[in-house]
């Protein structure tokens, strides 16, 4: 049995049916911070419509959704929880892995899992990757590395979850969605992520795996200012890096939020690359 809490939706008819076929793998999402595997907001509720076609696994990170409680959420243990839904050890994905489809910070964690266990991915599909450091060669990466490297350490001292999702949404411009205490606790975890500056990306690892691998990125062009010079343009610098490093196909969408703001863009990309 999995660590962590895994949301399983299979629309299919006899969906009961073995994914052991090629044309039937199940497909494993892994999410970013301040959400969970089906939250509609920051998730992959958007990606149900593909449950018609094959069995869908959508992971809770630790602290997140319905995964048990972490002292610190870290990409290295999230890692490990990667591979084991992909060894199928609770039978949900079969024989043969699954494709892996990540989001933000999860898609750093899913980068780590797949270099580990290339045997257990079929294909490798990355939105919109906090992978920075896999290009901090780039300039508008090197001043965000630079500018997170040099502020003064964590959070301050008194600020609340609420506070913090706040100032994280409206105080870039954009809406803040209802802080529920599903929503605060996602929050509360995010907040003591590990910085994913400090993950070191096995790129040799990962070429050498030879997995298909497509990278997902918004235009930003109608992003908010503060939101897109901050974090659009080093994310789409990312996207970019990727892409060249591990021979990948870049799939620029609408937006900021490729999966929930495009989802129907995104869900026809995904079914085109897993060969369906």
């Amino acid at each position: 049995m999995a660590a962590v809490h895994v949301t399983v939706w299979d629309d299919r008819v006899g969906g009961d049916r073995p994914s052991g076929a090629p044309g039937d793998a199940p497909a494993v999402f892994v999410h970013t911070i301040f959400t969970w595997g089906s939250d509609p907001a920051y998730g992959f509720a958007g990606q149900r419509p593909l449950a018609v076609g094959r069995r869908l696994l959508l992971m809770d990170r630790r602290g997140y959704g319905d995964s048990p409680d972490t002292a610190r959420s870290d990409f290295e243990v999230d890692a490990g929880d990667i591979v084991e839904v992909l060894g199928g050890r609770d039978g949900a994905t079969g024989p043969g892995g699954a494709h892996l489809v990540a989001h933000g910070n999860g898609a750093v964690a899913a980068l780590i899992a797949a270099a580990r266990r290339p045997d257990l991915v079929r294909s490798l599909a990355l939105i919109q990757p906090s992978a920075f450091t896999a290009a901090a060669h780039h300039p508008v990466v090197a001043e965000l590395l630079d500018r997170v490297r040099d502020a003064a350490p964590g959070i301050p001292e008194g600020v609340t979850p609420e506070q913090y999702l706040r100032a994280s949404t409206e105080g870039l411009g954009m809406a803040m969605p209802e802080p529920t205490p599903r929503r605060l606790r996602a929050v509360a975890t995010s907040m003591g992520e590990r910085p994913v500056w400090e993950a070191e990306i096995p790129l040799a690892a990962l070429r050498g795996g030879a997995l298909p691998v497509l990278v997902i990125c918004g235009t930003w062009e109608h992003a908010p200012a503060a939101y897109r010079e901050h974090v659009g343009l080093p994310l789409m610098a990312v996207a970019d890096a990727l892409t060249d490093s591990l021979g990948g196909r870049l799939l620029r969408v609408p937006g900021y939020y490729p999966h929930t703001q495009e989802p129907a863009a995104v869900n026809a990309a995904l079914r085109e690359f897993w060969g369906r």
